[in-house]
């Protein structure tokens, strides 16, 4: 089962892209954004679905490289 993840930029808090995983990411997954640049996964956050809803939110956190030379 694949999980849909939104990938959050862990130094502004804003979204950055929709992600799909294989499986549950875990903290330390090294992945590739849309935009080729590699990062990893410094905090997953699992919540709780919507009343009436099956999907959980998923929210990766990552730093960029532009946010870490600033």
């Amino acid at each position: 089962m694949s999980i849909k993840a939104t990938i959050m930029n862990a130094a502004t808090g804003q979204q950055i892209q929709k992600h799909m995983f294989g499986r549950m990411p875990f903290i330390g997954t090294a992945f590739h954004l849309e935009t080729g640049e590699r990062v990893s996964a410094l905090r997953v956050d699992v919540g709780k679905p919507a009343p009436g809803k099956f999907a959980t939110p998923v929210d990766v956190w990552v730093r960029l490289k532009e946010d870490e030379a600033a």
